[in-house]
């Protein structure tokens, strides 16, 4: 992001002459103009941006004032970027959970005429004292992100008020927060035009009164899960231009309540309206409250009341309707009949879990909706071949189909998915009869990016392999316990999808370190579960660890074969990790302690860690000076120090104790595996350059 560069950009340098030295600098060509635009192309890889501004001073200098957005891995690193980017514009600190009121001291005084966004949503340990100074100092300030702090009273609040400026403020689970505090608020902070109060139990109607009263350009408010009523919403469909209102879980509006709202005092910019959870609201509340409501686009009613023909009946006069989510709840025949005689262009339906959807209500639903782009069918266990038939066939520019555990459609029904639904980009498929021939269908979907596939027991590397060569711009691929896949289908996928993020093969027993090796020259991938592969070893994730430099989530539980000699490689190559879980395998003190010299690493799963000892934990613990969650085994509670905890805990690190039992089906393999030579046990630390036919001078 530029934080200048207004006007036009001055040369580094003066041009070469055709004299110049061969010596000579050749980025001292370039302007800054061009310099700033190659940073832009840089900005989503922290390690591609630090290697470019060593490259000379020029660079250097540039990047340093180029960069307007900023997320710290750790609180105390921030000293280091005081000076080093003066001109810091969005500053993101959610992965700081030690923020303190010195350390909002420095970076107000620091970036008090740039910054215009913070994010404090993870941290803690900042009081109304230091939020003061922030929002005194930043005046320019025009989002805050505060949710999650659930040690802000309305001191804090009336700290906030001084940020005269402030558009976007989230205080959600702020749960000490009072009527009082968000009437401090609503006073000091007229511009707000988005506001989440989601889970702020201490707010009742007279604060959401008063920044209904006071904030007259609110365009979007988060009420979920607050203990108000139809009094605080007399006031809320006044505001001229709200358009987003969110009222999920909000238990004490009722028919009776909505039925006083005047129909004069109709909002007439809502276009988003959602109450989901909000069991004693029919369609007599519903009606009343948007009467006279002209921009309607999109409804969310999941978990509430039935949809019966009156509720539908209600929303007739709504033409601009474009997205309806009624997920969870009991659907009627004639519910379904009158929204199908609706003359809204509906983009996306959503049915999730509802109980009573059947095929003769889909099919004559979808019959009306030839512009539908979305459909979330999941868990509708009633639904077969002819609801499929009738989707695909009125619906073809469907980009979405989300169809989960539908658990009647036969497998033949999956064809016609690939045959007419040309323009899909997701599909959920899993838990369902779908083969191969399905498969091959689907590939035809050329611009699948998410496809999801788990315990889907009839797909092979056959159809996997046509899904690999005809769609490359899949990103995320879900294959959880579909057992037939092995190495070959994997490989196919690796070769046809270089655009691959995310893949999930857990519990396939098939899958062996070829398919890592595989998935290896995936350079893009964030993601990996290969939880329960017994096949793999340390080798295919020595692979990932070199090949995969943006690995950031990685699941081995249960991989056995894995042990110390992957956890080195991955301490090495892997500097984006930020999760693994290691519950079960091979690793040891060497291998956890290894892993702790990643500086980005913030959530860790270690349970039954047959090699694990308490000095190596703790050593590890101290280590690793990015964690903020971790999960551990209720063993090891009493053998760390209390101060190792709390030294840990003052540090932001929350530790979550388990009392899972060892299994025994995993002890049996723990013990088989402590039972082999050392020799045959461990890898050579060399050995992946010689498994991938490289020499010691081509390892990165």
């Amino acid at each position: 992001m530029k934080t200048q560069g207004q006007g036009k950009r001055k040369q580094l340098h003066p041009p070469l002459s055709p004299h110049s030295s061969s010596n000579s600098n050749p980025f001292d060509i370039l302007t800054e103009e061009i310099v700033c635009k190659i940073l832009d192309h840089l900005h989503e890889d922290p390690f591609a941006t630090k290697s470019f501004s060593l490259t000379c001073k020029s660079f250097y200098f540039i990047e340093s004032r180029h960069r307007g957005i900023l997320k710290p891995l750790r609180a105390d690193l921030l000293p280091r970027t005081f000076h080093r980017y003066p001109f810091v514009s969005h500053l993101d600190l959610s992965l700081c959970p030690r923020v303190d009121d010195a350390t909002l001291n420095v970076l107000s005084s620091t970036w008090k005429s740039s910054l215009r966004s913070i994010n404090l949503s993870r941290s803690r340990f900042f009081t109304n004292a230091g939020l003061s100074s922030l929002f005194i100092n930043c005046s320019g300030l025009v989002e805050v992100d505060l949710c999650n702090a659930t040690h802000l009273t309305d001191l804090a609040a009336s700290a906030i008020a001084e940020a005269k400026n402030l558009e976007r403020l989230s205080l959600a689970r702020c749960k000490l927060i009072t009527d009082m505090g968000i009437g401090c608020i609503a006073v000091g902070c007229r511009k707000l035009k988005f506001l989440c109060l989601k889970w702020c139990l201490r707010v009742g109607d007279l604060g959401v009164q008063l920044i209904a009263l006071k904030c007259q350009q609110i365009r979007s408010l988060d009420l979920s899960y607050l203990p108000i009523t139809e009094k605080c919403l007399k006031s809320v469909i006044r505001l001229q231009h709200l358009e987003d209102l969110i009222l999920e879980g909000c238990h004490g509006i009722d028919d009776d309540g909505l039925s006083t709202l005047e129909q004069s005092q109709s909002c007439k910019s809502l276009k988003m309206l959602n109450l989901s959870n909000c069991q004693n609201v029919t369609h007599t509340g519903l009606s009343a409250l948007i009467n006279g409501t002209e921009q309607l686009q999109q409804i969310i009613l999941a978990y509430g009341s039935s949809v019966t023909s009156d509720l539908a009946k209600c929303l007739l006069t709504y033409s601009k309707l474009q997205s309806i989510k009624l997920d969870g709840c009991i659907i009627t025949w004639s519910g379904i009949k009158a929204m199908a005689s609706l003359d809204a262009p509906f983009k996306e339906l959503s049915f999730s879990k509802c109980l009573g959807l059947t095929d003769d209500g889909l099919s004559f639903l979808v019959q009306s909706q030839k512009d539908l782009r979305k459909l979330d069918i999941t868990c509708c266990r009633k639904i077969t071949y002819n609801s499929v038939d009738s989707v695909t066939s009125s619906c073809t520019s469907l980009t979405s189909l989300r169809m989960e555990s539908c658990s009647l459609v036969p497998k033949e029904a999956f064809v016609l998915i690939g045959e007419r639904c040309p323009f899909l980009k997701e599909l959920d498929v899993t838990d369902n009869e779908i083969d191969d021939e399905g498969l091959k269908s689907i590939s035809r979907c050329s611009k699948l990016s998410i496809l999801k596939l788990g315990i889907c027991s009839n797909i092979s590397d056959e159809g996997l392999a046509k899904v690999g060569s005809c769609c490359p711009l899949l990103k995320e691929l879900d294959l959880y316990r579909s057992i037939a896949i092995s190495d070959a289908g994997i490989a196919a996928i690796a070769d046809g999808c270089p655009a691959l993020e995310m893949i999930n093969i857990a519990y396939n027993d098939k899958i062996t370190d070829n398919s890592l090796i595989s998935l290896s020259k995936c350079r893009m991938l964030k993601a990996l579960e290969i939880r329960g592969c017994l096949g793999v070893s340390s080798i295919g994730l020595s692979a990932i660890a070199v090949g995969c430099k943006q690995l950031t989530v990685l699941d081995i539980k249960k991989c056995f074969n894995i042990h110390d000699n992957g956890m080195l490689l991955l301490a090495q190559f892997s500097q984006n990790l930020k999760q693994i879980n290691l519950s079960y395998c091979s690793v040891t003190d060497v291998g956890l302690v290894a892993l702790a010299s990643l500086s980005r690493l913030q959530n860790m799963t270690i349970l039954h860690l047959a090699g694990l000892t308490p000095n190596g934990l703790a050593a590890a613990l101290l280590a690793c000076r990015a964690l903020t969650k971790v999960k551990l085994h209720a063993s090891f509670r009493p053998l760390l120090s209390q101060s190792i905890l709390g030294y840990m805990e003052a540090h932001g690190c929350v530790f979550h104790w388990r009392h899972k039992a060892f299994q025994a089906i995993v002890a049996l393999h723990v013990l088989e595996n402590a039972r082999e030579e050392p020799s045959k046990k461990e890898m050579d630390p060399k050995g992946w350059k010689l498994h991938f036919g490289r020499s010691s001078s081509e390892v990165p």
